[in-house]
This record gives C-alpha cells, sequence and structure tokens, in this order.
C-alpha cells in the first residue's frame, strides 16, 4: 500500500503577488533544469503528501497533491456545489440546513485532521464555518463530508476546529460574545458587559465512527476567542486560547478593542470539565441548532433540529480549576 502524508492548511487572507521587471536569483536553472521532473508524478502514482486547504469565502475545502501541485478535488462542504450537485438535490439539502433555515453559502477558514496521540492519523478532516456557527466532519475513506454540526449560543464561529490528543473532542470557541439563549432575550448591545458572554463548546467525536455531538459548552466572560491549541506531553489534558477584547468594547471594535497592551490567555482544563460534566454540574440551557448527517451507503441526508445543550459556567466553578 502506497502511504501518503497528509497535512492541514489554513487560508485566512489573500496574497498579493508582487511582479517586477528584475530577473530573480536562480530563474535560469528553474527554467533550464529539471525541475519540472522532479515534481512529476505519473499518472496512477500518488503524490506524497495531500494538502487540504481552506475556501473562505467558497464555504469549501479542496485538496492539492504535493510535489506535483496538482488541484485533486474540490469537496463540497458549507456551499452548494453545482459540479455535483450538493446542496442541489433533494437527498443533499439537508446538509446546509441550520436553526435559522436553509444556509447555502458558508465562509470555511480553519482545517485540522483527526489525531492518534497527538499525530495525525488521516481518518477525518474537521472544518470550521464562520458566519453561522458549524463545524464539519470530513470521511476522509471517501472525500466527503460525513456531517455538519451548528454551533449554538455562539457568534462567529473562527475560533475553531480544534482536536484534542485523540480526537475525543472538537473544540469550538465563539469569535463574538452574545447573549445565550435562555437568559435574556433581546437586550440592548450596551448592556455588552452585564448581558454577554463568551462560549467554548466540545463537540464529542466517537472513536468509531467520528459521529460528533455537542457534550458541553463552557459559559465565559465577554470576550472573543481567536485561535487554540491543546496541550501535549506536560501540559496533556489543557486546552490554551487566545483572546481579544478584554475592554469589553461594542462599537467600532478595531479601534475600541485594541485600547489594551494586552489581552488573555484562556487555559482551560478540558478533562476535568469533562468530569464536571458527565458528573452533572452543569445546567440545561434551552436552545437550537441543527445536526445533519448523510448515510454513504443511501447516499442520503437527514437533518435533526436539537433543542438544549448542557452549560458549565466557569465563574459559578471557580474553586474546581478547570479554567484560568
Amino acid at each position: 500500500m502506497t502511504k501518503v502524508k497528509l497535512i492541514g492548511l489554513t487560508i485566512c487572507a489573500a496574497g498579493l503577488l508582487a511582479l517586477n521587471a528584475c530577473k530573480p536569483k536562480g530563474a535560469q536553472s528553474a527554467v533550464s533544469g529539471d525541475a519540472a521532473q522532479r515534481v512529476y508524478v505519473a499518472p496512477g502514482q500518488y503524490d506524497e503528501i495531500y494538502s487540504f486547504t481552506s475556501g473562505g469565502f467558497s464555504g469549501q475545502v479542496s485538496v492539492y497533491g504535493i510535489p506535483s501541485g496538482r488541484l485533486l478535488k474540490v469537496l463540497p462542504v458549507f456551499s452548494q456545489d453545482p459540479e455535483t450537485g450538493y446542496g442541489y438535490s433533494e437527498d443533499s439539502k439537508p446538509m446546509l440546513m441550520t436553526s435559522h433555515g436553509f444556509i447555502p453559502w458558508g465562509d470555511q477558514h480553519h482545517l485540522a485532521i483527526s489525531q492518534t496521540n497527538g499525530e495525525n492519523d488521516g481518518r477525518w478532516l474537521f472544518a470550521n464555518e464562520n458566519n453561522t456557527p458549524r463545524v464539519a466532519r470530513l470521511d476522509l475513506t471517501t472525500f466527503t463530508t460525513a456531517e455538519i454540526i451548528e454551533i449554538p449560543n455562539s457568534a462567529g464561529n473562527h475560533s475553531s476546529p480544534f482536536i484534542t490528543e485523540n480526537t475525543e473532542y472538537v473544540v469550538a470557541g465563539t469569535r463574538f460574545s452574545v447573549p445565550f439563549d435562555d437568559e435574556n432575550g433581546d437586550v440592548p448591545v450596551a448592556s455588552y458587559g452585564e448581558n454577554f458572554s463568551g462560549a467554548i463548546s466540545f463537540i464529542k467525536v466517537d472513536s468509531e465512527t467520528g459521529r460528533m455531538d455537542i457534550d458541553f459548552q463552557l459559559k465565559t466572560p465577554p470576550v472573543n476567542y481567536d485561535l487554540s491549541h491543546t496541550g501535549k506531553g506536560p501540559s496533556s489534558g489543557w486546552f490554551f486560547f487566545s483572546s481579544y477584547n478584554t475592554e469589553k468594547a461594542y462599537t467600532l471594535l478595531e479601534v475600541n478593542a485594541s485600547q489594551r497592551d494586552k489581552d488573555f490567555i484562556l487555559a482551560v482544563n478540558w478533562k476535568k470539565a469533562a468530569e464536571l460534566a458527565k458528573a452533572g454540574k452543569g445546567r440545561t440551557v434551552k436552545t437550537k441548532y441543527a445536526h445533519n448527517v448523510y448515510d454513504e451507503s443511501t447516499h442520503t441526508a437527514t437533518s435533526e433540529l436539537k433543542d438544549e445543550v448542557t452549560v458549565l459556567d466557569v465563574v459559578d466553578l471557580i474553586d474546581e480549576g478547570i479554567a484560568y
């Protein structure tokens, strides 16, 4: 069996290629040497590496071969795809359902491959959707989107998806804090500091099937979360999130959320938090979110609207040492 390496790449901004009249160093060897031969992969042969790249506003994921540089496939995830009929056929439309109805487009920023013992294992690829908070699981045996779950109590899903060492959880932090669904209803944005909260969602992943389900959410103070990584080795069992807007600004964020010299790192003892959730230390929050699953055997998708989630408030559990 030919082995290939898998890498996940993130594209958050377009690059600018500057061209000028100056001849670059080494140009002669590039055009007259054997560069093309070195990256050539014959038909029927495999590339050494598969590179998965996020599609941004296309809502999809692209797969490139390295070293050939060939675009092997565009994987439909969060947007309709005319080439395959994804999101157009009645069998696939449920994959794009949300609690707000049918959303046929997405903004896909980050990717993460499933892990075993902290190393990529090539089973599943997880993708985030930033606009309508969602996380997708792609099956890397079929290179198709197998499942999409919506993230409640969140506004923007840029801080996602992050993987624990053995894919016990996919973790997603809200980009912007919001009022939780069961607390205040519609509230003025001027009450941001009092009525808004952050949310860190822990999505449980079945170790055999990959099936996802929201196990619990952490309710946090109202800051905005960006990137994260799970600890390994001596920091195993912890998650570390970067944040911004400790100013708790709600207008002109580019200016007002950048007044302080430093923001916070949120450190979460996720194993301890999972134990508390299992022990019933959380409360049940009424909310709505869609869970969409594609059945590869029947080639049909189903969408289920769920109505509650377990929430652990880090302030109420401050003595438990789950968040710093």
